[in-house]
């Protein structure tokens, strides 16, 4: 018997039984005794177009039956390294906004405080902020690999400074991210104002626009993200708008030209050999894609991001 919680097996339950749990993992209320956590944060009234993203985290851990538990591609074994459970949800307050940013931030003080690594699902990128707050707490300022169509870096929304538009724009003002140790990765589209990226670059980060993405393998860019990130604490935050609505339809903010899968994978397989403190992946909002491929995407991010944490050992 292995020392580490493992996934329900394919062979041993079908697939479409079983817990509704991420990767079918067993659960336990705190992070204690854990490496690693998947969480999840069923919230989208910080939304700006289609709401959605409330459901989520529930289709994110249905559609992750399907992941088995060694990584082909890198070898990775993250159950024969890491102790990883299922902790539930965050209990968000859905009528109102600004409180979740304690109510989370509260959250993730504690899985923290049990050096436990945090992978969400989400939930509207606005949780990002409150889970950086805690980040930061434990880590300091980190690094960010920030994958999203959207700088989300507004100043404000309908004169609101809490929106999923916002957290960037928030975490830089508060101090919680290294600024020279920012990326953000696949932003395209429409704009207000051409210089609507301009904010970004001045702070410090690295932009690299969709459009420099098309056509090409993004292993050499993470090989440059890898050298500017060095040895501090890194956290991944994605955006499954990030990828093409023709594989991920299922979100609120769609914008054609997007990353695609394989980039998308290339991207968290990447960040391997980094500092990850944590990651999460946001904006799955199933009522757009029935079909459930969207869920399954970010259900496959998330076990990568697993896959890349400190610690997980690969096969020879």
């Amino acid at each position: 018997m292995s020392e580490f919680n493992q996934p329900l097996g394919g062979n041993e339950m079908p697939r479409f039984g079983g817990p509704a749990t991420m990767m079918r993992l067993p659960t336990q209320q705190s992070a204690e005794g854990l490496d690693a956590a998947f969480i999840g944060i069923p919230m989208d009234i910080g939304t700006s177009n289609r709401p959605g993203t409330r459901l989520g985290p529930r289709q994110i851990r249905d559609e992750s039956r399907m992941l088995r538990p060694y990584n082909m591609a890198t070898r990775a074994a993250p159950f024969d390294s890491l102790q990883v459970a299922d902790i539930g949800d965050v209990p968000i307050n859905t009528f109102n906004l600004p409180k979740n940013l304690d109510i989370i931030s509260g959250f993730y003080d504690r899985v923290l405080a049990h050096d436990c690594a945090p992978l969400t699902l989400g939930g509207d990128h606005t949780l990002t902020w409150p889970v950086l707050r805690a980040i930061a707490r434990k880590h300091g300022p980190v690094g960010l690999i920030h994958v999203d169509a959207h700088a989300d870096v507004n100043d404000q929304m309908f004169g609101e400074e809490v929106a999923h538009g916002c957290p960037f724009r928030r975490a830089q003002e508060e101090g919680l991210l290294d600024a020279n140790r920012v990326v953000q990765i696949g932003l395209r589209g429409t704009g207000y104002a051409a210089e609507d990226f301009d904010w970004c670059r001045e702070q410090g980060f690295r932009v690299v626009q969709a459009e420099a993405c098309w056509y090409r393998s993004l292993a050499p860019l993470m090989a440059e993200v890898r050298e500017q990130m060095g040895d501090g604490p890194v956290y991944i935050s994605f955006d499954i708008d990030a990828l093409d609505p023709s594989v991920a339809p299922g979100t609120g903010t769609v914008e054609m030209g997007g990353l695609t899968a394989q980039q998308g994978l290339e991207i968290v397989r990447g960040a391997a050999g980094l500092n990850v403190v944590g990651g999460d992946l946001v904006e799955v909002a199933p009522p757009y894609d029935p079909s459930g491929n969207t869920a399954l995407m970010g259900a496959t991010l998330l076990y990568e991001m697993l896959c890349v944490l400190p610690g997980v050992k690969r096969r020879d």
